[in-house]
Parts: C-alpha cells; sequence; structure tokens
C-alpha cells in the first residue's frame, strides 16, 4: 500500500517538474547593450511608484552617444528633461542623443503619478571630454 502511494507521489512530482521546466521558466536575461550599434552606450532611466528612479544621479561625458531608455518599473511614468527636448513614455520609451556640452539637467516625471510626484527627480551630469 506505501508503495503505491510513494508511486503516485513521485510520479505527481515528477509530472510538475517537467511542466515547470517546460512551460514555467522565466526568461533569460537579456543584454540589451548587445544590440546597440559600436559607440553607443545605453542610459536606462528605470521608474516606480516609490517616486524614484533607478538612479539619483546619471552621468556622461561629452561626446558621448548615448540611447536613453525608459522602463517603468511599477505605474506610468514618463520623463523628461527641458533643456536637452527629451520626453520619454510608454508611446515613446527610448531616444538616442548625443551630448555636445557639459552641464547639470533635471530629469523628471512628467506624468502625474501619485502623491510624490513633485519629488520624482534625477540629474544628469555631462562631464567635459
Amino acid at each position: 500500500m506505501h508503495k503505491w502511494i510513494m508511486f503516485i507521489v513521485f510520479t505527481a512530482a515528477s509530472l510538475l517538474g517537467v511542466f515547470l521546466l517546460t512551460f514555467n521558466m522565466p526568461d533569460k536575461p537579456v543584454d540589451e547593450s548587445a544590440s546597440l550599434p559600436e559607440g553607443v552606450s545605453l542610459m536606462k532611466i528605470v521608474a516606480s511608484n516609490d517616486f524614484t528612479f533607478n538612479q539619483e544621479v546619471f552621468t556622461a561625458k561629452v561626446g558621448d552617444k548615448v540611447l536613453m531608455k525608459l522602463q517603468n518599473k511599477s505605474g506610468v511614468h514618463g520623463i523628461k528633461i527641458d533643456e536637452l527636448k527629451v520626453s520619454l513614455d510608454n508611446d515613446t520609451p527610448e531616444t538616442q542623443l548625443e551630448f555636445t556640452e557639459p552641464g547639470e539637467y533635471v530629469i523628471y516625471c512628467s506624468i502625474a503619478c501619485g502623491v510624490g510626484h513633485k519629488t520624482m527627480k534625477a540629474k544628469l551630469i555631462i562631464e567635459a571630454a
């Protein structure tokens, strides 16, 4: 009797394992910068519902070519950098930029996302080459 119960439990566990391996494996991480043209780097800005971006300060140098990409980790957010005429949201999540002058710019959330929306800011610092 115990042999049959053990056989059924083992068979069920095996079938569950095969099912999970076949259908529910998480996707492998993708290196997004691998598909970029030579000389272009990725600047990924991740926004979340705790009213923050993934970094407080983003940096680059004059002459850098960058693909700036917005990812919403949670909630719906957009970003703007007024002086550089950058405006990203779900409809336009990325733009390519080449930095020509040093400076310090404010990145802010452009979509009203809740009570902490007005404080959702980061800096972009472009350093001299």
